[in-house]
């Protein structure tokens, strides 16, 4: 760490530490052609606009009657399915990225979290891959702090949580409109492009491992 102005780095979760796969989840328990819509870019039925909602903050029993009259009953039972097996969609931690983490730690560097998620099935991620609870040395989760990604105030609120200064920082996420909000508050944002493009970006930043 002697010659870098980098001290911490600071991680997303799904897409960059987990696998995120809405499919894995539903696949085989409903019908393929509404699983085929649901996992489409642009989904008819909402699921990531109710995610996303809960990510932000708000709880699965003020959100589920929205579903229903939106999308209907069937559709809704299948969101709430997807929320009450939601480690089913978390199938595996990405190549390489616990052993980035470990290496960071090894070499000096602080590693934290820091996702849109809701606080509702947050608790997951750690029960099925504690390793990452033990390696990361903290994470803010907007469901919990009702702010939300890309906004300003939560990366703003990881700083003074964590002790962090924003020029000492990178921040990995798999969101390009995620990295834009790091920049905008100082931090080196970086777009995740897997781990040893991660390694590469860190090196460049003068990163030592």
């Amino acid at each position: 760490m002697a010659n870098s102005p980098i001290t911490d780095v600071i991680f997303d979760f799904c897409g960059v530490l987990l696998d995120w796969n809405t499919r894995a989840c539903l696949e085989g328990k409903f019908p393929d052609d509404v699983v085929t819509a649901i996992c489409a870019p642009d989904d008819p039925h909402g699921f990531f606009h109710y995610e996303d909602r809960m990510d932000a903050g708000e709880d699965f029993a003020d959100i589920y009657p929205d579903v229903v009259r939106e999308q209907g009953e069937d559709i809704a039972q299948i969101f709430k399915y997807y929320i009450n097996h939601y480690a089913d969609a978390l199938p595996r931690t990405l190549p390489g990225m616990v052993e980035l983490l470990a290496d960071l730690k090894a070499h000096g560097y602080g590693v934290w979290g820091l996702t849109n998620w809701s606080h509702e099935t947050f608790h997951l991620a750690f029960e099925k891959f504690p390793r990452l609870e033990q390696l990361l040395e903290g994470t803010v989760v907007s469901g919990a702090e009702k702010m939300h990604k890309p906004n300003a105030d939560i990366y703003e609120l990881a700083l003074n949580r964590f002790g962090l200064k924003a020029e000492q920082c990178v921040f990995f996420d798999d969101t390009a409109k995620n990295i834009v909000g790091a920049n905008e508050v100082g931090i080196h944002g970086v777009l995740f492009g897997g781990a040893v493009a991660a390694r590469d970006s860190l090196a460049q930043l003068g990163v030592q491992l």
